[in-house]
This record gives C-alpha cells, structure tokens and sequence, in this order.
C-alpha cells in the first residue's frame, strides 16, 4: 500500500499539531486522533504519554471519565480532541441534535463532558472526516460547548484547530474564527469554500497538507496500525488490512 488515503492525511496533521507535549488524551470514537496520539508516543520514543479511552491496553484510567476530569482540571492534561454533528466558524460544537431543543428533530450521543474539557485543557483539536456545510455551518443549532467565553472569564483552554477530510483550519482566539491553514493533496481553495458553511480567511496561497515522511508512515501503518487495532478493529482492518 503506497497511496496515501485522507485518513492518513488527517493523522499526519494532527501529529504534527502533538509533537512534544507530554500528556494525550483521547476520547471515545476517535480513531483518527487515537492513531495520530500513538504516533506521537512512538516517534517521542515513549516521551509522550496517551490516554485513549475505550482502551485496555493504552487506558491508565480505571474510573471512566472521573480521572480525566481531574487530570484536566489539575493541568494534567495537554491536548484532547472534539467533534460533533455540527461545528460552526466560531468553534462552537453541537452534540445534541439538529431543529430547536428539546424538540430536535435529529439527535445526536449527548455532550458528556465536552464543555468542561474543552474550557480547561489547553490545546482541543477538533476533527471532522465529513466536510460538508451541513457539518460545517455558519451557526450551530445547538452550542454544547463553546468555542470561546467572555473576556474577563479566566478559560485556559479552547480550540487549537480543525482538521477535515479536505483541510486544516487553525483557530484565532483573538478574532474568534478560523483561518484555513492547508487543503489536503488535490483539493482547492475553491474547493474547500464550496463545501464549507462559514466563512472564514485563507492566505492568497494554500500550501498542501504534508503527509508523513516514510519513516513516520511505515510506523503508523505497521506498531501503530496493530495498536490501534486493540481499541478499533475495524478502523484498523479498513484502513490497513490489520487484523483481516
């Protein structure tokens, strides 16, 4: 397998956003992050800690949520990661439903703690493989957790970035939107624009998103891929036959 698939291509960008930090932590369903943080824990030769939940093998917790909860509110935890059916140019994310609450005509699996992590730990990377304007809108319908707080509302946490199946947008906290960082191989600003519900800035040239170099890639696809396997089967087996 030499072509390089999207996938693969979010977890280059994704890695590179993890380098050097000391405490990962994943949450449920996230493969795409999972692989990026154990990436990030193989090239750091171990440096780099990770907590991916829904692991037995790369999970210290034994209390669920309880003990990222305090790892976060203790400092103790350098970079997680959100999604949601909907994220909006304000880094707002919904994970409620779609149409007016309690009413929602569309329900998606709850909030859990996303508002709280997302208030306290410092770098969240929000990803979204689907990149659509009815995943990325102009407005969330519902705000699960927010992507900024007022200004004398001490909030040491908040968006970092957001990285689609067409491209990377980094956050600007002082304006409070995004602007587009890369578009994947092959893909345009134009491209990009047309299947994005809000606006947001770009540079007069986008660079493509780098993919791993060979030696990164041929530990994601073989340490990694077969570490992954243990919490994603599925992923694991799709993406790189392991386990099949």
């Amino acid at each position: 397998m030499t072509e390089v698939s999207t996938p693969e291509i979010m977890i280059a960008a994704i890695a590179r956003m993890l380098s050097g930090l000391g405490h990962i932590a994943v949450g449920a369903s996230s493969p795409i992050p999972g692989s990026a943080a154990l990436l990030t824990r193989a090239l750091s030769k171990g440096a780099t800690r990770v907590s991916l939940l829904g692991s037995r093998e790369h999970n210290p917790f034994t209390d669920g949520g309880k003990e990222l909860f305090d790892c976060a509110a203790q400092g103790r935890i350098d970079a997680f990661f959100l999604s949601g059916g909907q994220i909006d140019g304000a880094g707002n994310i919904n994970l409620v439903g779609l149409g007016g609450y309690p009413q929602s005509k569309v329900r998606f699996p709850g909030s859990f703690g996303s508002a709280y992590l997302y208030h306290l730990i410092p770098r969240v990377i929000l990803f979204r493989e689907e990149h659509s304007p009815r995943t990325l809108v102009q407005k969330v319908d519902f705000i699960s957790a927010a992507g900024s707080s007022p200004s004398e509302v001490y909030r040491p946490g908040g968006p970092y970035a957001l990285v689609t199946g067409l491209c990377v947008f980094r956050y600007d906290r002082d304006q409070g939107r995004f602007r587009l960082e890369s578009a994947h191989p092959g893909v345009s600003t134009a491209h990009v624009k047309s299947a994005t519900g809000f606006t947001f800035e770009a540079p007069a040239v986008v660079p493509a998103t780098e993919p791993l170099d060979p030696e990164a890639m041929a530990v994601l696809r073989g340490q990694v891929a077969r570490e992954v396997a243990e919490t994603y089967p599925g992923f694991a087996r799709k993406l790189w036959g392991v386990g099949a």
